[in-house]
């Protein structure tokens, strides 16, 4: 996963941002979702993956993310629907 692909999914509008959303989309599913984190994201955040037994991929930093995506805002976590 790139920044490109999230960037298309961005644009499709399914693009899923932050912990608690993406947390709140995987209660009950049985289907595995891909989970992107920035490089710099905080250690709780990973540490709340981990302990959810979730498998994420490294993204660049927030600011780089942020950048690419257009977005006037940073996150840490992102997830395609």
């Amino acid at each position: 996963m790139t920044v490109k692909d999230l960037k298309e999914g961005f644009e499709k509008e399914k693009v899923i941002f932050g912990l608690k959303e993406i947390l709140k989309n995987l209660k009950g599913k049985k289907k595995k979702m891909k989970i992107y984190v920035c490089s710099d994201t905080r250690a709780e955040i990973v540490k709340k993956l981990d302990e959810n037994k979730i498998e994420f991929e490294k993204l660049k930093s927030k600011e780089e993310v942020a950048k690419e995506l257009g977005l006037n805002f940073e996150c840490e976590v992102f997830s395609l629907k």
